[in-house]
């Protein structure tokens, strides 16, 4: 019993040795930033990404207008989606078959929500529902459409299409003036906010195909809250005060929006929740203890700052901001680069290993030898399921 013991402690000891040295340099060394570049302007803004890699936003052209573009796979290459008729369009949303979804200006001086086939061919006007704007800010695997617009009335709605970005149909409000989604998952159920008729504003989610609109309230009791993503089982992220008058804090929830969960800040007073993934994983913005605004990923059980990882520093990028994350962990967003401020993709491999607060792992104590070589054990056995892809997903 005890040498077994104490062969126990030495396996331990010695792979403790070699997680120490080895952790800080594959967390950070398994990372990669991509410049995805401009269509001829100053700077680029990416928005979305779906799970074969290709990104879309909006890019500002040589002329100073700017135009929606689709990349290819992996973030290679950018496409000029063009427009509507009018100067201007911008990409928010694509599904897995490469539609995309956004808004354009038209050639009568408005601006409509569109949509349009695999691999961004075409774009179809979506129209309005009486009024003169609309948008569309995601879409699901069926072409279902979500987004807001102008009523007849003057306020601003949430909508959902059906397939193929077919009918448009006004999910309504709390009580208030207007409302707004910005996601939908692969069942239909459609996220956002809405005001109420006391003024405040809260995060929505409704049932399949857009189906009645529930309040998933705030955290503790707080004025206001906003959903800006969900996945395909329903968890729903985005920020909420603690009460009408303090600060947003990012929030994830459980499946079809059941609890909310405060992911706090990195040091400072603020933080939003901009993508969920389908593992869970949260990506959005926060303030630091020094005032600075930085990225984060929430995953693997912690927030990572990803604005100080050392690929992103060594590359030269600043004021990262993440807008989404896809299936295979790859994040898009945009930040200043080189004198301008350019869209990215930011990647991790499935062999990173993530310590997220901070990224490192301390040297045990000898009482706790054992319960190291058990988490190395689940440590082994969660990158083993990465690498065949059960962990990672949008």
């Amino acid at each position: 019993m005890n040498t077994q013991l104490e062969k126990l402690k030495r396996i331990a000891i010695f792979l403790a040795g070699i997680s120490t040295a080895s952790i800080p340099s594959m967390a950070y060394a398994d990372w990669s930033i991509l410049d995805l570049g401009t269509l001829g302007g100053d700077h680029s803004r990416a928005l979305d990404i779906n799970d074969s890699g290709q990104v879309v936003g909006y890019s500002y052209m040589s002329d100073g207008s700017h135009h929606a573009f689709i990349t290819g796979s992996n973030g290679i290459g950018m496409t000029d989606l063009g427009t509507l008729g009018g100067s201007y369009s911008e990409a928010s949303g694509i599904n897995d078959s490469g539609q995309v979804v956004g808004e354009s200006s038209n050639t009568l001086g408005s601006s409509h929500a569109f949509i349009t086939g695999p691999n961004g061919i075409g774009m179809t006007d979506l129209g309005t529902l009486g009024g003169n704007y609309s948008r569309a800010d995601d879409i699901n695997d069926s072409g279902q459409t979500v987004g807001y617009l102008n009523t007849s009335g003057g306020s601003n709605h949430a909508f959902i299409t059906g397939p193929n970005g077919v009918g448009m149909t006004d999910l309504g409000t709390f009580g208030g003036l207007h409302s707004r989604a910005f996601g939908i998952n692969n069942s239909g159920q459609a996220v956002g906010y809405s005001y109420t008729s006391d003024g405040f504003f809260h995060a929505f989610i409704t049932g399949p195909n857009g189906v009645g609109m529930t309040d998933l309230g705030t955290i503790l009791g707080g004025g206001y809250s906003e959903a800006s993503g969900i996945n395909d089982s329903g968890q729903v992220v985005g920020e909420s005060t603690h009460h009408p008058l303090s600060s947003f804090h990012a929030f994830v929830t459980g499946p079809n929006g059941i609890g909310m969960t405060d992911l706090s800040t990195l040091g400072g007073s603020t933080s939003y929740a901009t993508g969920i993934n389908d593992s869970g994983e949260v990506v959005g913005s926060a303030g630091t203890a020094t005032g600075e605004w930085h990225s984060f990923i929430f995953s693997h059980g912690g927030i990572t700052d990803l604005s100080i990882l050392a690929p992103v520093v060594a590359a030269g990028w600043t004021n990262i901001i993440v807008n989404s994350i896809n299936n295979n962990g790859q994040m898009v967003g945009y930040g200043d680069h080189n004198g301008n401020s350019e869209a990215f993709l930011l990647s991790y491999t499935p062999d990173t290993v993530f310590d997220p607060k901070p990224i490192y792992m301390p040297v045990p104590e000898p009482d706790t030898y054992l319960m190291l070589l058990a988490g190395l054990g689940l440590i082994g056995y969660l990158a083993h399921r990465k690498k065949h892809g059960y962990l990672i997903q949008t």
